[in-house]
Order: structure tokens, then C-alpha cells, then sequence
């Protein structure tokens, strides 16, 4: 079965697109990637995304536009790679979360945009949409749902393994047993904010501006001070809290700071909770995937911090790090089709595991899906 993942991160810069061939084996999902691609956003498009993020208003109009603009992008991404490497069977799109809705630890709503209509319109083929509601309805955090993936691909290495993705938030997968799954806190979401209000590009690139600072002692103390990150998992987080307004209101009080010391401090900030909750789990490995395992300021921090931890990236598992939350998204539409939850209840604290998404049928044909399956495969194994 082919299947084709896409999905928007919390960078918001970009839809990520892999085209993923399973086959069975046995107990084991033997996969193969066929095409990834990172399609950067029409800049207006991304512009009204960002003007519509927390903790700026949107109203409906704005919502119907971004949900039908957002749709159109993932549906031309996903035509451009069915061009490129042929048909396939179905496509899991994530879209982009606009907004993820937390009170007191629990999650109450989430909303990702990305109307899959055009998609199932313009491939033809079904499209699973929707995938964290399922989740968050059973009183889960709706993430990270990477963690299916984690688990399968990472399962029976010595451990504890953990899968570290550095995104606009960072999220860490713990392969035990039992195991967990949870956001950590920024990555590069207050990096890039800083890096936009400063320079006016949307990011640090190799962390040169970091690598020219030094770290600010007073200003790190009053981040890490963030209530979130005593927090127990499961824990979700988001743009919701780590935005520009936030950041601005500690900088306010530390304008002695300059720009370097400023991309400095926040690269040690994330270094800090990453290492905090690395070693809180006592992990032996720890595979890295996600846009800040390509920034060797931050990534030299981290590893400096963790001398008795392997580090690798997810590439070392047949799974490229800049890929990867795509081929998670991938994974989840098999298993959706198949009948199979996507979920790890011990890993978003859900009541139990849950079938994901919504199903929207291919626009000119009858619904078709495979056979149930009454067993999920124990074990994910990727080919080059």
C-alpha cells in the first residue's frame, strides 16, 4: 500500500511530504520511502497563517480562508509528488494546527486547518484528516502522536531509547516499559521568533548568531522559571504559550541584553530542558530528528550535555531526520485504513487507544479500504 503523508509543523514555514510503500511481513510493517520533499509555503499564505497564531485574533473568515488556502497548498504538494514518483493509495494529511487548546494540563480541544476535500479531489484517492481530535476526545493530549512511530521503529534496542524531535517545539518519545511521549517546551519556536524580530530572518542559520553570544544568567533563570516545564507528562504544548508576546515581556526586563547574547541564551534554554528531560528518563540512546538537529550551536549543547548518551539521528534507522513526522503521518493513515488505533495511551494519556481521523472518500469513485486487521503489526522496519 502506498500512502502519502503531509503535514505543517509549528514552524509554519513548509509542508513536509512522504510517499511511503508498506508491505507486511509477518508481524513486521516493512516500509520503504519512495519521495520526501519540504514545500515551502506561498509566502502569503504563510504571512496569514502567522497573523492568524495565537496569541493574535482571527475571526471566521479568516479561518474559512486559511482552511481552504491551506488545503489548496497540501493538495498542489501532494499532486506535484504523485506526479514525480506515481499514484498512490491514500493520504494522511495532518495540516496545520492553528490553535491547541490546554487548561490546567488537559488538552479540551485542538484544530488543524487544511480542507482535505481539495486533496481527495485533486489525487482522487481517500485522505485521512483530522487525526488528533480522536485522541483528545478520549481525554488524551492529542500528542505527540509521533510516538507510534518511535515505538515500532525504535522497539527492542537497548535502552531506554529516546526519539528527540526538534521542531518549532521539541517532543521526546521514551522506548520503555511502560513507555511515554511528551512536548518538552521550545525548540526553535522562541529562536525563530527572536531571530525575525532582530535580524528579520526567520531563522538562525547554524546558530552563528548564538555561537557570537554568551548566555545571559539572569534571563535564563526567569525562562526556565516557566511553570510548564515541572509539569508531569503526558504534557502538550504549543505557539499557544512559546510566542513572540512571550518572549517580549522577558526581554523587557533585561535590555542590557544584545542580539547574540539574546540567541544565545535561548539556545542554552532549549539545550537545558532537552538535557532536564533526557536525563530524567535515564536514556542510553537518543535519536534526533526535526529542523534544530540541523543547528550545530544548539546540537553541540546538547551533546556536550550528555556525555553518557549516544546520540544519533533518526537517519541512522533508515528514517531521515527532516522526513520524519511526515512518514509518522504516513504510518498513522495505514494504520487508520487498516482499523488499527494510532494511538499510545501511556503515551498521550488517552483512556485508551483510538482509531484517528476523519475519512474523506476519493471525489469521483466508492470509498474502498483493505480488510480490517484484528492484530497490528509489533515492529516497523524501514528499506532504502
Amino acid at each position: 500500500m502506498r500512502v502519502l503523508g503531509l503535514s505543517s509543523g509549528t514552524s509554519h514555514d513548509a509542508i513536509d511530504v512522504a510517499l511511503v510503500e508498506f508491505r507486511r511481513d509477518g508481524d513486521v510493517l516493512v516500509g520503504r520511502l519512495r519521495h520526501a520533499d519540504h514545500v515551502p509555503y506561498p509566502r502569503r499564505l504563510r504571512a496569514e497563517i502567522l497573523a492568524a497564531l495565537p496569541p493574535n485574533p482571527a475571526d471566521l473568515g479568516a479561518v474559512c480562508r486559511l482552511d481552504t488556502g491551506i488545503g489548496q497548498a497540501f493538495a498542489a504538494a501532494a499532486w506535484s509528488a504523485t506526479r514525480e514518483d506515481g499514484a498512490v493509495d491514500l493520504v494522511c494529511s495532518h495540516g496545520q494546527t492553528l490553535y491547541h487548546w490546554t487548561e490546567d494540563g488537559a488538552v479540551r480541544g485542538t484544530l488543524q486547518l487544511g480542507q482535505p476535500a481539495w486533496i481527495a479531489e485533486r489525487l482522487g484517492v481517500p485522505v485521512v484528516s483530522d487525526v488528533r481530535a480522536a485522541d483528545v476526545a478520549a481525554g488524551g493530549q492529542g500528542a505527540p502522536l509521533v510516538s507510534l512511530l518511535d515505538l515500532l521503529l525504535l522497539r527492542g534496542l537497548p535502552g531506554p531509547v529516546g526519539a528527540l524531535n526538534l521542531g518549532g517545539i521539541a517532543n521526546l518519545t521514551v522506548v520503555a516499559d511502560p513507555p511515554a511521549a511528551f512536548d518538552i517546551g521550545p525548540a526553535n519556536a522562541l529562536l525563530d521568533a527572536a531571530c525575525l524580530r532582530l535580524t528579520g530572518k526567520p531563522y538562525d542559520r547554524d546558530g552563528r548568531l548564538a555561537a557570537a553570544g554568551l548566555v545571559h544568567p539572569g534571563l535564563l533563570a526567569a525562562l526556565l522559571a516557566e511553570p510548564y516545564y515541572a509539569r508531569q507528562p503526558p504534557k502538550t504544548t504549543g505557539k499557544e504559550l512559546f510566542h513572540d508576546a512571550y518572549l517580549a515581556a522577558f526581554t523587557a526586563e533585561y535590555p542590557e541584553v544584545t542580539p547574540e547574547d539574546l540567541m544565545s541564551t535561548l539556545t542554552t534554554l532549549t539545550a537545558t530542558t532537552v538535557v532536564d528531560a533526557v536525563r530524567s528518563h535515564g536514556i542510553a540512546t537518543l535519536a534526533v530528528s526535526g529542523g534544530g538537529a540541523d543547528n550545530p550551536e544548539l546540537m553541540k549543547r546538547i551533546v556536550k550535555r550528555l556525555p553518557e548518551v549516544e546520540v544519533r539521528r533518526s537517519d541512522a534507522y533508515q528514517v531521515p531526520s527532516d522526513a520524519k513526522e511526515a512518514i509518522a503521518f504516513a504510518l498513522i493513515g495505514w494504520f487508520t485504513a487498516h482499523g488499527l488505533p494510532g494511538t499510545v495511551a501511556a503515551c498521550t494519556g488517552a483512556a485508551g487507544g483510538r482509531v484517528l481521523g476523519r475519512i474523506s472518500p476519493p471525489a469521483d469513485r466508492p470509498l474502498v479500504l483493505p480488510e480490517p486487521l484484528e492484530k497490528a503489526p509489533t515492529t516497523v522496519r524501514f528499506e532504502s
